[in-house]
């Protein structure tokens, strides 16, 4: 990492494992990033906010997702960094990564709700997808948070 971005912060987020009936879990294409690579709804906290709030207005925002079911929040958090060519860019150049709390939620409406076309598009296109591929699809700086997270959901569902 650059001299210049070693003191930035890490932006305070949240992130949700969405799984529908068949425990499969929501992934989409981001816009800025339409190579093969998926994630699952994430954002980050605004001021004042609380990290279950923030969970379920980002999964509105980004999914149109208001039907679902909080199975529980997961222990602890997950911290990635940008890599170098994204430092400076990704978020203004305020942050050097994100520091993340997870949920797990239960989609219990029906899929015709989901609409990434939202106020303002992050996702091109949705999918659901096994828990064991979710780091077979993820960008590569992303690999060891979603490791981290698929371990934790499969103890929790199995």
């Amino acid at each position: 990492m650059e001299d210049k971005f070693k003191d930035l912060p890490l932006r305070k987020g949240v992130g949700i494992i969405v799984l529908n009936k068949e425990n499969k879990v929501f992934v989409a294409k981001r816009i800025d990033n339409p190579k093969n690579f998926w994630q699952m709804p994430q954002g980050g906290v605004d001021e004042g906010e609380d990290f279950l709030k923030a969970a379920y207005r980002e999964l509105d925002e980004e999914t149109s997702i208001k039907n679902v079911e909080l199975i529980r929040e997961l222990d602890g958090s997950t911290i990635y960094e940008l890599p170098k060519h994204l430092l400076g860019i990704i978020w203004k150049g305020k942050y050097k990564g994100q520091k993340q709390k997870w949920f797990l939620m239960k989609f219990v409406g029906e899929e015709k709700e989901i609409n990434i076309k939202t106020k303002n598009p992050e996702f091109l296109e949705w999918k659901w997808i096994e828990i064991d591929r979710i780091t077979d699809v993820v960008v590569d700086f992303k690999l060891q948070v979603y490791k981290e997270l698929k371990e934790k959901v499969l103890k929790i569902i199995n």
